[in-house]
C-alpha cells in the first residue's frame, strides 16, 4: 500500500509536459485535455488481470467476480481465444502483484488492457511460427501463448538487462515443456529479417517509444531533455525495425505494429513510410475489432482502417496505445 502510495505521489516532469502540451495539443486538439488528465493522475490509472492457462484457478476467477471485476474481451470479436482470460474493473485499482518464484508458475500478469489489443490484431493459431521482435519485458509473449501454441516461438530482445526479464517472465508463467519450445534471442531487430528471411507466419513488432505515461514522471530533468532531443530519431528506428520485420515475414504472412505513445511521428508516419516504400506489404483492416470492443476502450476517430489509437480517459484510463496491421503480399 505504501509503495502505491509512493507512485501516486511521484512529480510530473515540467519540461517533458510542456513537449507533450505543445505537440499534442496540435495533435489531439481537444482530447488532449482529458488524455493529459489521465495521464498526470497515476491515482485514476487502472490495471488489467491477465490470467495464466497454465496455471488455473478457479477461486481466482470467482475471487474477481466477486470483487467486482469482469471480463475485458468478450462479445464478438473477429479473434478471441477462448483461452485468453483477462479480467479488468472500472475502479482505479491495482490487484496485488505476485513475486517470482522458481519452479513455480504465477496464476496472472498484470498489464494495461490495451496491451492485449495488438495480440488480438495479430490472430495467431495453432502451429503458426511466431516472431516477438521486441519482445521485453514479455507482457505480449505471455498473452500470444494464452491465445494459441505456436510452431516456432522466436521471442527476441536486444537489451541485455531486458533480454533477462524477459527470461524470468518466461520463467514465471510458462511451463518447462513449452519454456523449451521457445527461444530467446538478443539479435538486433533491425537485422533479423537478414538473419532469418521469410520464416515466420506472424511477427509482432511492439516498438521502443516514447512512452508516454513513463517519461512524464522522469525523475532527472537532464535525462528527460535528453529523451526528448534522441525522440527525433525513434521513429527512423521503428521504421528500419519494420523493414526487418517485413523481410523476417513469409508472403501471405500477417504483422502488427505497436507503440505506446500518441506520437502521430511514430504511429501513423511510421507506418505510412512504410506502405509507401514497401510494394509487398498492403493493410490489414482492423476496424471491427475496435468495434468489437469500443465499450471498454476509447478510441482518437479519424484513424485509418488498418490502425487505431487507444486514448486513456476516467473509467477508461486504457493506453496510448497505437496498433497497425499489415500483410506481406
Amino acid at each position: 500500500e505504501n509503495k502505491t502510495k509512493g507512485k501516486h505521489q511521484k512529480q510530473i516532469c515540467q519540461v517533458v509536459l510542456d513537449h507533450f502540451e505543445e505537440q499534442y495539443t496540435a495533435e489531439l486538439g481537444d482530447k488532449w485535455t482529458s488524455v493529459r488528465d489521465v495521464l498526470t493522475c497515476p491515482s485514476c490509472w487502472q490495471y488489467a488481470i491477465l490470467l495464466n492457462k497454465f496455471s488455473q484457478s478457479a477461486e481466482l476467477e470467482n475471487t474477481l467476480r466477486v470483487e467486482g471485476y469482469h471480463p475485458a474481451f468478450q462479445g464478438t470479436l473477429p479473434y478471441l481465444p477462448r483461452s485468453l482470460k483477462c479480467y479488468i474493473s472500472r475502479t482505479p485499482r491495482r490487484f496485488p502483484a505476485q513475486k517470482h518464484q522458481t519452479g513455480k508458475l504465477k496464476e496472472y500478469y498484470l498489464l494495461n488492457a490495451a496491451s492485449v489489443l495488438p495480440v488480438l490484431a495479430l490472430e495467431v493459431k495453432d502451429g503458426e511460427d511466431v516472431l516477438d521482435l521486441c519482445a521485453a519485458p514479455g507482457g505480449k509473449s505471455i498473452t500470444i501463448l494464452q491465445c494459441a501454441y505456436p510452431g516456432q516461438f522466436l521471442c527476441n530482445e536486444y537489451d541485455d538487462l531486458r533480454s533477462r526479464w524477459l527470461k524470468q517472465t518466461m520463467e514465471s508463467f510458462i511451463p518447462d515443456p513449452l519454456v523449451n519450445l521457445i527461444t530467446v534471442s538478443k539479435l538486433d531487430g533491425r537485422q533479423i529479417g537478414d538473419f532469418k528471411p521469410e520464416l515466420y507466419d506472424k511477427v509482432l513488432v511492439d516498438a521502443p517509444c516514447s512512452n508516454d505515461r513513463s517519461w512524464l514522471f522522469s525523475s532527472d530533468t537532464q535525462q528527460a531533455k535528453l529523451r526528448l532531443i534522441q525522440r527525433k530519431e525513434l521513429s527512423s528506428l521503428q521504421f528500419q525495425l519494420l523493414r526487418s520485420a517485413i523481410k523476417a515475414l513469409r508472403p501471405g504472412g500477417s504483422l502488427v505494429y505497436s507503440t505506446c505513445t500518441l506520437s502521430k511521428a511514430e504511429n501513423s508516419d511510421v507506418i505510412n513510410l512504410i506502405l509507401k516504400s514497401c510494394a509487398n506489404v498492403m493493410p490489414v483492416d482492423i476496424s471491427e475489432m475496435a468495434k468489437a470492443v469500443s465499450e471498454e476502450f476509447t478510441f482518437l476517430s479519424d484513424t485509418q482502417q488498418h490502425e487505431l489509437l487507444v486514448l486513456p480517459e476516467k473509467g477508461k484510463a486504457w493506453g496510448p496505445m497505437y496498433v497497425a496491421k499489415l500483410k506481406k503480399i
